[in-house]
């Protein structure tokens, strides 16, 4: 068995009806690659083969009610594919608007906690081409936030494709294992008891971090405070309901605007992001005169030497929405992220593992309960929005034989913050998925196609 990290865990206990906290991709395959044609079941046994140097995919999770510590990984000993791969058609004529419907609605349905939580949905008919004579399919694959991060994520997509259509399936793994309902109690009683023991270093660490933090905001050096950001059409409560849309740019256009103001990719990610919410923001009348503050996730991989799937933290990043001019809303926001990656850098890499790890499952249910339930959501929120930028490789991927065209992220939403912009770099191309709930944001297309204006806006300013 492998337990799960309190950050890991902390997915599970604050996840509701209202708010499943599991992340997607949707795959825009061609299927005029795959090897001896597509066929459904051709593509379920490739799958069913790679799983198998995938124990993650085979692993669920267990408990005791007397394990006073998270829940544990242990392999399915009834692990079958077919109860997580399924196959849907789409109504005609099949296009994007169709596609982001039916996946949203798959994005609304929470994960079946009995079983490996993942689903993997092939969905045929894309644009009314026939995928039997070498048309298109989309594939949704959806896991618990409990089990990845952007990086494991894309480590795990990175075994499930290949760069070669016919590239052979990696050796099998061995699972992580069974373990009994005594055995979780017992070693989770272990660590619950030598938990103490850790606040020897997470305190001092934490009061640092406080310390330096307050020198920073004195002299202007610090990142955006939480509760800082204007209230939006966004920043609500859920209900149960999701939808999806998604967009395509060119890398290569990206990289332009980089060059000629000597930012990084993430700037100009974040530009675009600022420059579609100014303008639907506008359009509605609703730009406030306060700029929006983003949540970026932060890989932590590289500095952590805690256990758990999720290694990230987190900063606050200004999105500087009301500054109209695009060329000075970017060089303003690239400053603003100098800033807040100083800022992070400085708090300990470990901090927030740490302190998840002393949450009981109790207090992290409660206190999504109280603030969902309260006018805590009514007032200023955390933050406006979720933006996270997953570097994908640049040569073409195979998804089980089949090109990937597009490969869309979509991370989840919470009450409070029910906006959520991924974005992922693939083969010259920058794709982008937005998720929302519709009671909020009834239309997101609007949103997504102002990311090609948001583009030539910048573009024009690099003339």
């Amino acid at each position: 068995m492998q337990r799960l990290s309190g950050l890991d865990a902390s997915f599970l206990y604050l996840e509701t009806a209202k708010q499943p906290l599991h992340v997607c991709s949707i795959l825009e395959l061609d299927t005029s690659t795959m090897p001896g044609g597509y066929t459904f079941d051709r593509l379920r046994d490739a799958l069913a083969l790679r799983i198998k140097a995938m124990p993650q995919f085979r692993e669920k999770l267990a408990d005791s009610r007397f394990n006073p510590d998270h829940p544990v990984w242990v392999d399915d000993r009834d692990f079958d594919v077919d109860r997580h791969l399924h196959r849907i058609g789409l109504p005609s004529p099949g296009g994007r608007h169709e596609l982001a419907e039916i996946c949203g609605h798959i994005a609304s349905l929470p994960l079946d906690r009995s079983r490996p939580l993942w689903e993997t949905w092939v969905i045929e008919n894309i644009a009314g081409t026939d995928a039997h004579a070498g048309g298109r399919i989309a594939v949704m694959t959806k896991m618990h936030h409990a089990g990845i991060d952007g990086v494991t994520g894309a480590n795990l997509m990175s075994t499930l494709c290949s760069t070669e259509p016919d590239a052979p399936a990696p050796d099998p793994v061995d699972g992580i294992g069974d373990a009994s309902s005594l055995e979780i109690a017992v070693s989770g009683a272990v660590k619950f008891a030598t938990r103490p023991l850790k606040l020897v270093n997470v305190v001092p660490n934490t009061l640092s971090s406080v310390v330096d933090t307050v020198k920073r905001a004195r002299s202007g050096l610090a990142m955006a405070a939480p509760f800082a950001a204007p209230k939006t059409a966004f920043n609500a409560n859920l209900t149960g309901h999701r939808n999806i849309a998604f967009a395509q740019l060119d890398l290569e256009d990206i990289k332009t605007v980089k060059d000629h103001f000597g930012v990084k990719v993430n700037d100009v990610v974040m530009a675009l992001v600022s420059g579609v919410l100014r303008k639907f923001l506008a359009d509605r009348g609703e730009l406030p005169d306060n700029s929006l503050v983003a949540m970026v996730p932060v890989s932590v991989h590289e500095k952590s030497d805690r256990p758990g799937r999720n290694q990230v933290s987190g900063m606050f990043s200004k999105l500087e929405t009301h500054i109209e001019d695009p060329g000075e809303r970017l060089k303003s926001i690239a400053e603003a992220n100098s800033v807040a990656k100083q800022h992070s850098s400085a708090i300990g890499a470990t901090l927030l593992q740490d302190w998840s790890q002393f949450a009981a499952p109790a207090v992290f249910g409660i206190a999504m309960r109280v603030y969902a339930s309260s006018r805590l959501t009514e007032a200023r929120p955390v933050h406006n929005l979720v933006i996270s930028n997953v570097p994908g490789p640049q040569v073409p991927l195979y998804f089980l034989g089949n090109e990937v065209k597009a490969m869309y992220p979509l991370g989840p939403i919470f009450h409070g913050s029910g906006l959520n912009i991924t974005v992922m770099s693939l083969t010259g191309k920058l794709d982008v998925g937005i998720v929302s709930c519709p009671e909020l944001l009834p239309d997101l297309w609007d949103m997504a196609d102002d990311f090609e204006v948001a583009l030539a806006e910048l573009l024009d300013a690099t003339r």
